[in-house]
């Protein structure tokens, strides 16, 4: 039982002594110690096997016994130790805490016997300085008082004075007593309700107002009033000449009487702009008829001029609303009279070039004075737009005329497919009235001189450009009576000469060049002109003009090239391919329209050097066009046997590498032709190559045949089925056989997403749409 007893009083004791980690971490700060019989994690097995590590330490169990024993004993000493000195610490604290209470309670009273004492050592000091402060008030008054009368009698003396040498006309005292009588009538704003200080007011303001009106009369009659009247327009530079004149006059003579913050000079010179524009604008409008383009132009440049001077010798801050507006010294670079723009004939150089879009020094700030003298010509400017309009009229009638005279360019030159010298001169002259105008008017003028622009563009576009380009019986692409009546099976096509291929190339270039110049004159008009008319300059319909005459150049160059290589295509399908015995070289048809290729398109690429991209648009549309072309007469060459087949693939692999070389056939330097151009040739020879293939191959047996077909062409058409099998020269019964079965085996339409690709398929293809058109040309020439 005492085991068991023994056993719960450690278990409590231990519960007892497990203390809280934050608790055992403020004791080992406390009191730090290295001892393990101090941590919290105590293992007295291990603090054993420390203690008794080998079996040999085992013979030291009895002093280390003894030294356990010694040091609980000296522990159980210490602890009795501070329990009996902890035993008066309640007492002791009970008495500590009431002394304390009893100074603090001495405290206060102290702190309140001090408080007391100062509040009537205040009283004391207030009672002492009651008379001081009456003093010091008395003597403030008393101080205010004299000033005040000082300042009334400096007043009253000045404003005598004042209204004495304003009679006597005594202006450089006035100048400095109405300044000191100003600052001493300051001092009475407060005072303004004693009727004796208002009345010295109302005499000061009657003074100024009397000063004022003596002054100008002086001025009037000291200042020559000859000149005033403003005569017609061909005299207007000797006007500006004379305000120079009495400018200089007026500072040499005048202009120490003024300070110089009035601006009195820029204030005479706004004035005469504001009284010339008036008159200048009374006298047109009652002579605008007499009005000319010379001698309005004239008067609008030495205005213009005027205004610049103008600009160079004042800042321009009595501008707005006659209020002075502070301005620093410009610095030069703003000046744009003094900045170092480009000339007329820079920007003249700039536009030949087509350089318009190259970048221009920022624009420099506008001029104050414009317009203030010249706005006046803005009603009249009409007489200018009408000018340019006549002007445009007789230079586009001189480009049709010279270019009659001088004939197309002549080949082999360096004038072949090179930019007409018209159009350099058009757009060099638009600059010149683009500038020109700008400098009149950033406002409707502006408008309708783009108007103009326009029309004129558009009059290039068709007389020079169009209107040269040689004539062809299909050259709008469609289907005429006259064509059909004219044409012959196996006729030699009408070729272009090479002149008029350099003439066509020519055009071409030019209509490149007027569509970029342009679209740069359209961003230049839109910059000329004000923000709020941006949106009223529009040039797209002639850009799309110009466009139009690039996109028919190059129709023309592939009809042409197209044409030429008919009789040759029609030959080929004109020959007995049954009755092929051998495989040769390549056909006489095939050599001739290699031949056509290496007449025309090294005279094009030459002409077109400049402009590559339209070269490669010409080669697109050729390989468009003549592939499914040939194609369709493909499957005319009927029946074919099998040597006949292999001719024709051989043929045809001929025309393939003829055509993927087109871009730079007969050429020195070799190019790749573009990826989109081979791209084209490719898939289109290879369905005239696979055409071929499927003809070669036995229609036995027919599943075989059938499915090789579907395989090769990927064509569920079955008219194009229908004419391999009259190529391969079946008899009708074969072919209903051959047509039922390869209905049968067709693919059946995928549902969803899918079936939109597989219906393409039946779609139908190039070269049988060129087939019911050829189909309805007959039956046309039938019914003719």
């Amino acid at each position: 039982m005492m085991e068991e007893e023994d056993l719960e009083f450690v278990e409590e004791l231990e519960a007892v002594l497990q203390l809280t980690p934050d608790v055992q971490l403020a004791i080992e700060q406390v009191f730090p110690s290295q001892d393990p019989l101090d941590r919290a994690d105590f293992n007295a097995v291990e603090y054993i096997n420390t203690l008794f590590p080998t079996e040999q330490s085992l013979a030291n169990i009895d002093e280390v016994v003894n030294k356990i024993r010694l040091k609980i004993r000296r522990l159980d000493d210490n602890i009795r130790t501070v329990v009996r000195g902890q035993t008066n610490v309640g007492q002791d604290g009970r008495q500590a805490l009431e002394e304390a209470q009893k100074a603090i309670q001495q405290l206060f009273g102290k702190i309140k016997d001090i408080k007391d004492k100062a509040e009537k050592s205040e009283q004391m000091v207030k009672e002492i300085t009651r008379d001081i402060k009456q003093l010091d008030h008395a003597k403030r008054h008393l101080t205010t008082s004299i000033t005040t009368l000082n300042h009334l009698h400096m007043l009253a003396g000045g404003v005598d004075s004042l209204e004495a040498m304003t009679r006597r006309r005594q202006y450089g005292e006035v100048a400095n007593l109405l300044q000191g009588v100003m600052n001493v009538l300051e001092h009475f704003h407060k005072y303004m309700g004693i009727p004796q200080i208002r009345q010295l007011s109302e005499r000061v303001k009657a003074a100024q107002t009397e000063l004022g009106q003596q002054i100008l009369a002086d001025f009037e009659e000291a200042f020559p009033s000859q000149g005033t009247k403003v005569a017609w327009l061909d005299k207007i530079d000797r006007r500006y000449a004379w305000i120079k004149r009495q400018l200089v006059d007026y500072e040499e003579k005048f202009g120490r009487m003024f300070p110089r913050e009035w601006y009195m000079t820029e204030r005479i010179a706004v004035e005469f702009c504001h009284v010339t524009r008036t008159e200048l604008a009374k006298i047109m409008r009652t002579r605008a008829k007499e009005i000319e383009v010379k001698l309005l132009l004239f008067a609008i440049q030495r205005t213009t001029n005027f205004e610049g001077f103008l600009a160079k010798r004042f800042s321009g801050c009595t501008l707005t609303d006659g209020a002075l507006k502070k301005l620093e010294s410009p610095p030069p670079s703003t000046n744009p009279f003094l900045e170092d723009e480009s000339t007329p004939e820079m920007e003249e150089l700039a536009m030949e070039k087509g350089d318009l879009d190259q970048p221009k020094k920022p624009k420099a700030p506008d001029n104050p004075f414009h317009g203030i003298v010249s706005k006046c010509f803005e009603p009249h400017l009409y007489v200018y737009i009408e000018s340019q309009d006549k002007n445009l009229g007789e230079l586009i009638d001189r480009f049709v005329a010279d270019f009659k005279a001088q004939g197309p360019p002549k080949p082999n030159s360096d004038e072949g497919g090179a930019v007409l010298p018209s159009c350099a001169d058009l757009f060099v002259y638009y600059k010149k009235c683009m500038v020109q105008c700008s400098q009149l008017s950033t406002g409707e003028p502006m408008i309708a001189l783009s108007t103009i622009f326009q029309k004129y563009l558009r009059e290039y576009a068709w007389k020079i450009l169009s209107g040269n380009l040689p004539k062809t019986t299909s050259s709008s692409g469609g289907l005429t009576i006259s064509s059909l009546l004219k044409e012959k099976e196996g006729s030699e096509a009408a070729k272009f000469t090479l002149e008029e291929l350099c003439l066509i190339c020519s055009i071409l270039s030019t209509a490149e060049y007027c569509l970029a110049t342009t679209q740069q004159l359209e961003e230049k008009l839109k910059e000329k002109v004000d923000i709020s008319l941006t949106e009223r300059i529009n040039l797209t319909g002639e850009m799309d003009t110009f466009s139009t005459v690039i996109s028919n150049s190059i129709q023309l160059l592939v009809q042409d090239l197209d044409a030429a290589c008919d009789p040759a295509l029609t030959a080929m399908s004109k020959m007995q391919w049954q009755n092929v015995e051998h495989v040769g070289d390549q056909s006489p048809y095939v050599t001739s329209v290699i031949l056509h290729i290496k007449q025309n398109v090294p005279i094009i690429r030459d002409n077109l050097a400049s402009t590559r991209k339209y070269f490669t648009q010409f080669c697109i549309k050729f390989a468009n066009s003549f592939i499914p072309k040939f194609i369709t007469h493909l499957f005319k060459c009927k029946p074919i046997s099998m040597v006949g087949a292999e001719q024709l693939l051989l043929d045809t692999h001929s025309l393939k590498m003829v055509l993927l070389d087109l871009p730079s056939i007969g050429s020195q330097v070799v190019r790749k032709a573009p990826a989109s151009y081979t791209k084209i040739v490719v898939k289109g020879m290879t369905r005239a190559e696979m055409i071929l293939k499927v003809v070669m191959a036995p229609h036995e047996p027919s599943v075989v045949f059938v499915d090789n077909y579907i395989k090769l062409l990927t064509d569920c058409n079955t008219e194009t089925f229908q004419k391999i099998l009259d190529m391969k020269g079946l008899k009708r019964s074969e072919q209903s056989s051959m047509l039922e079965l390869f209905r049968q085996r067709l693919p059946t339409p995928p549902a969803g997403p899918e079936a939109s690709s597989s219906l393409s398929l039946l779609a139908p293809t190039p070269e049988q749409e060129s087939s019911r058109i050829r189909k309805l040309e007959k039956l046309i020439k039938k019914r003719l």
